[in-house]
């Protein structure tokens, strides 16, 4: 099988990375509007990391909250690295693996969407940034639509010929529970009639 770093530094070559971003937009629309208005509410600057940033999209719409005082997005893929530099308006990206990449700084808000379960143990990844890079009473937010109750995602890991870790709901929760994270709660995020959602898992430290 293949990785998935070097299957999406494909798609970023071919210009697939907006379709993309299109097609994730509406569930990280509902993801940050939840977590940004509650930077909103607490009223103090804040930063930010996208994990698994591809072009950066996301990142740059965040950098533009008035209270965004940083925005980092990591990705492992080159030329989504390219990409999002090319588009940047003074965020910082970074290209390295994100699974053993040591970041120096902490953040307020981490965000992932449609990354974490690319990586080989997720269990570990979360306890390791709830413990070294989160804040504390800073805030994991992470959109999911590759998961268990989701049917019509269990075919994807054959069709891509990337390898996929495969969790139910209960189980996110269960995982962000055990990293110490507090308050965890779910939703499905843009789902409609014929699609089950995103499944966003979010808690704060």
């Amino acid at each position: 099988m293949k990785e998935a770093i070097d299957v999406f530094n494909e798609w970023a070559i071919e210009g697939r990375d907006l379709g993309m971003e299109k097609g994730h937009a509406a569930s990280v629309e509902e993801m940050l509007a939840f977590s940004l208005g509650e930077r909103s509410e607490i009223g103090k600057n804040f930063s930010f990391l996208d994990l698994g940033c591809g072009n950066g999209w996301a990142t740059r719409k965040v950098y533009g909250h008035p209270f965004c005082s940083k925005a980092v997005g990591i990705d492992g893929a080159g030329q989504m690295i390219l990409n999002a530099k090319a588009r940047g308006k003074g965020e910082h990206y970074i290209q390295t693996r994100v699974d053993t990449y040591d970041s120096t700084d902490t953040f307020d808000l981490i965000y992932s969407m449609e990354f974490i379960y690319y990586l080989l143990d997720p269990r570990l990844f979360v306890q390791r940034i709830t413990d070294t890079w989160l804040k504390k009473g800073g805030r994991i937010i992470f959109g999911l639509d590759f998961y268990f109750e989701n049917a019509e995602s269990h075919s994807w890991p054959k069709k891509l010929n990337i390898p996929m870790h495969m969790l139910k709901e209960i189980e996110w929760i269960d995982l962000f529970e055990e990293a110490g994270l507090r308050e965890v709660i779910t939703w499905r995020a843009n789902r409609t009639s014929d699609w089950p959602g995103t499944l966003v898992v979010t808690g704060r430290k």
